[in-house]
């Protein structure tokens, strides 16, 4: 049914009014991953009881989130399923 949907109702981005604005799913994008850093920071100060820990912990999950999501993105790219 959704689908049916989908491919009845097919609408560019500019015709779209409803559809989000690039800089709208960025700054989404953005403001989660702030959301999933704090997680891992909470997460690892109440295993390690160790503030500086859990900041490092933070930090070097902050980049490796963002550089594996770019690449693993770039993956789906080169995947045709799904796509016209």
């Amino acid at each position: 049914m959704i689908v049916e949907q989908i491919t009845e109702n097919k609408v560019n981005y500019h015709e779209d009014k409803h559809s989000e604005k690039p800089i709208r799913s960025i700054a989404k994008s953005i403001s989660w991953r702030v959301v999933g850093t704090i997680d891992t920071v909470l997460i690892s100060w109440i295993i390690t009881g160790e503030i500086i820990t859990a900041f490092s912990i933070g930090a070097i999950e902050l980049v490796t989130k963002m550089v594996l999501y770019f690449f693993h993105e770039r993956m789906w790219n080169n995947i045709k399923w799904g796509k016209k």
